[in-house]
């Protein structure tokens, strides 16, 4: 079972509906969003639902049936012209998404909501419960024994539904998460919302409302090129508009991430050909194979750069330090297998190895802080040498940097180790040394998730992406 994080209160409305209706609204207390659909055709359902901060707000967690009612009806008296919300212990709770290995035991049978439940947002709890009950009737016409038909049952319903609940899961984070799009033009927003779960793309959206889509796309090329709304007379979807990166611009948003031939990369069309991971140092590859930029590497780069130019692309160069991950065979042979021979040494932000086989790296002293800041700085100077149009630098997927940044891989009790400040204290010193150099745009990578207990998460990745923009 998965609790989702917003309150949400079931009301039934006089309002004549003819279709599902969404209202959002915010007053003093928060945003607030109606879910509302016809139920017959003099009556709809009008579901509320909030963040919980907004609901503690406004009162209503101690609020009664009537209460609720009444602050319901003042918020969106707008759209309820008049009509009044009707109640059947209509109470604030939290959504439940519920999934359940099995759907029967002996003679037993689930189906609707008591085997499975798919947020309301997306309006299929009702269709996937007919769909279970006519599946279970045709699985039991051809089975006469009664396990083989109620396994046959669940094998055809369990893979339809779990596609169910995957899309409203989407669409449920996105409800919770609405406030984040609150300020988009209409158009965006309008948008935005269609597509929330994923079960409609932009393909599939101009096939069941074309004008929506050529309105979008004819905003979004005028924002995207500076024109006055409405003056392309033909517009491209929006993934085809150019992108304006500081000084920088793209012919397109689309970025590719390329191996070691950057000019088949840049020959795909892409705006942007992003680099493999490109090693500051020698002692900061991943493997044998990893390359390293240098002042003897900077001609041949050139080179590559200016092809790309001609291509019409424009290139990033992926800059980091392998840390505990180095000293690696090439992926070729499998991923974060030890050399056997020929390794070199590790270090990392504590002394915890990235594999149980893999070397213990050392803990990083002062000296080596300062010369790992003093060799990005210096591959970020080679950088401009080559030409280069943006850079990123590799502060995730657990290598040098990143083992900083997690609580997981940073046991340091010294100024680099600790609270989250302490943590960023190396990250943004080697930040610092590069912006000094680079004058061009910088991008950084980090892993906004640790996915294990005590690691970081979302919250902690937005606080440390306000200090990487500070």
């Amino acid at each position: 079972v998965v609790t989702h994080p917003t309150k949400y209160v079931w009301f039934g409305s006089d309002l004549p509906l003819d279709a599902f209706t969404f209202i959002f609204r915010r007053n003093e207390h928060g945003l607030f969003q109606v879910h509302a659909y016809p139920f017959d055709a003099h009556t709809c359902t009008f579901i509320v639902e909030c963040p919980e901060d907004a609901w503690r707000r406004a009162g209503l967690e101690s609020a009664s049936e009537a209460d609720s009612i009444a602050y319901c009806e003042a918020l969106f008296q707008p759209e309820l012209r008049g009509r009044r919300l009707m109640s059947n212990r209509s109470l604030w709770v939290n959504f439940a998404t519920l999934r359940q290995e099995s759907w029967h035991h002996g003679n037993v049978v689930l189906l609707g909501d008591a085997a499975h439940t798919a947020h309301f947002s997306i309006g299929s709890g009702t269709k996937l419960a007919m769909e279970d009950s006519i599946a279970l009737v045709d699985a039991l016409r051809r089975h006469r024994d009664l396990a083989a038909a109620l396994n046959d049952y669940e094998m055809e319903r369990q893979p339809v539904v779990e596609r169910f609940q995957e899309a409203a899961l989407e669409s449920s984070s996105y409800f919770e998460h609405v406030s984040r799009y609150a300020q988009f033009d209409p158009r965006q927003f309008a948008f935005n919302l269609l597509t929330r779960s994923r079960r409609i793309t932009y393909v599939n959206l101009t096939q069941r409302d074309p004008e929506l889509v050529r309105t979008v796309d004819s905003w979004f090329a005028a924002v995207a090129t500076g024109s006055p709304d409405g003056a392309l007379r033909l517009s491209p979807p929006p993934m085809f508009t150019p992108l304006r990166i500081g000084e920088l611009t793209l012919l397109n948003r689309v970025a590719v991430a390329a191996g070691p031939d950057l000019e088949a990369a840049a020959s795909l069309g892409a705006g942007l050909v992003i680099t493999e991971f490109v090693s500051v140092t020698e002692e900061g590859r991943i493997t044998l194979e990893t390359p390293v930029i240098d002042r003897t590497t900077q001609d041949r780069l050139r080179l590559s750069v200016e092809r790309i130019h001609k291509a019409g692309s424009r290139v990033a160069l992926q800059l980091g330090h392998a840390g505990r991950r180095g000293s690696m065979r090439p992926r070729s042979q499998g991923v974060d297998r030890p050399l056997r021979h020929g390794g070199w040494r590790l270090m990392a932000a504590s002394p915890i190895a990235y594999t149980p086989h893999a070397a213990f790296p050392k803990e990083m002293t002062a000296r080596d802080l300062g010369h790992v800041v003093k060799v990005f700085a210096l591959a970020a100077k080679a950088a401009s040498g080559s030409g280069f149009d943006a850079l990123e630098l590799n502060f995730a997927h657990g290598y040098l940097v990143a083992g900083f940044i997690s609580p997981l891989t940073n046991r340091r009790t010294d100024e680099y180790g600790g609270s989250l400040e302490n943590r960023m204290r190396f990250p943004l010193a080697v930040l610092e040394a590069v912006r000094t150099i680079w004058e061009g745009p910088l991008v950084v990578r980090v892993s906004a998730s640790d996915w294990a207990p005590g690691g970081i998460d979302l919250d902690e990745a937005v606080a440390i992406a306000a200090q990487l923009k500070a």
